[in-house]
């Protein structure tokens, strides 16, 4: 890795100059200006414009991992890769949570691409703030890593819980406290109103139901927040990858939503697969906290935890199929058999 491209803040070292920051940010803006333009009018979404502006997104980090491993090294590189796999696999983990969402409002399919843009718009933002936080608390000293990793562990013996007992992921917008708030102080129009968030009626502003469900959206970014950000530290403690890791998984969820649109639900191992992720990255955590303090205590590699994410995610999805396959044979009766 060049040294003259390695900046440090202080007791972390990042790749992230100015003007890699500048360029990346800006770019940032610009795609999700496109997008802004794109679900302007509202209309349903093709599966072929779909599948296309999800290669497009697909094809962008390959392309910022190919420059990271020209400018800084495979090690940089494999670190990006390795992060941006984690807070993929994450991300679809997102997307069956906004389904449910848009289903519990029954948002028109026309308006589901502007409420998921508002969704990332939202999850970026509190990306940034908690990868800032996660900096700060890094640079106060290595116990940070034991935090982190206790995080994902216990997060992930939760998702193992949830995933173990059989039952179906719901969402209960009744019990949000935020919808709850705003419909307590702030009148809420009966349908939707293209895609507008905030109208006039009756001579005062109203909310429609497409600014309850953005809000429902934001929330749940905030649970996200909390498990991706340590996760990609447990990869990476260059605050710049980390943004950036983010950044590139999110923003191809819109156009990536409806091309999994009718395969989420058929994913059912996932959420077996992220607990096991997550608590493989929390016990790396761990190992390099007690690694700094016992150098004898082994530490797992960048490259070997690519390896066991790929792993885990080709497991769950080849028996999240055989398992479809099997519930769909039909059953013999005795006399047939």
């Amino acid at each position: 890795m060049p040294t003259e491209a390695t900046l440090s803040m202080a007791n972390l070292e990042t790749i992230g100059s100015p003007t890699l920051w500048t360029i990346t940010v800006a770019g940032l803006v610009l795609l999700l200006a496109v997008d802004f333009v794109l679900t302007r009018r509202p209309h349903d979404v093709r599966m072929r414009e779909a599948v296309g502006w999800s290669i497009f997104y697909l094809a962008l980090p390959l392309i910022f991992g190919a420059y990271l491993w020209g400018a800084f090294g495979s090690g940089v590189s494999v670190e990006f890769f390795t992060g941006y796999v984690v807070e993929k696999s994450l991300s679809v983990d997102n997307l069956f949570v906004f389904m449910l969402l848009l289903s519990a409002f029954a948002v028109p399919a026309a308006l589901a691409q502007r409420v998921l843009l508002y969704g990332i718009i939202g999850a970026l933002v509190l990306r940034a703030i908690f990868i800032a936080l996660g900096a700060a608390v890094l640079q106060s000293g290595t116990w940070a890593f034991l935090l982190f990793g206790g995080i994902l562990i216990l997060t992930a013996g939760k998702i193992l819980k949830d995933a173990l007992s059989g039952e179906e992921q719901k969402v209960d917008i009744s019990s949000m406290r935020t919808i709850r708030l705003l419909r307590r102080f702030i009148p809420v129009t009966e349908d939707y109103r293209g895609s507008s968030l905030v109208v006039r009626e009756g001579g005062r502003r109203a909310l429609t139901p497409l600014a309850l469900a953005t809000v429902a959206v934001f929330a749940t970014d905030i649970v996200f927040a909390v498990d991706s950000v340590p996760a990609v530290y447990g990869v990476t403690e260059d605050p710049f990858l980390v943004f950036a890791t983010n950044a590139f998984a999110l923003l191809g969820l819109r156009a990536l939503y409806f091309v999994l649109l009718g395969v989420l639900a058929k994913l059912r191992h996932l959420n077996h697969g992220l607990g096991i992720i997550l608590a493989f990255i929390g016990i790396k955590l761990v190992l390099h906290w007690a690694h700094g303090v016992w150098t004898w205590v082994p530490e797992i590699p960048t490259l070997a935890s690519l390896g066991v994410i790929i792993a885990v995610l080709t497991t769950v999805t080849l028996t999240s199929v055989y398992a479809n396959r099997r519930d769909a044979e039909p059953v013999s009766s005795p006399t047939e058999r």
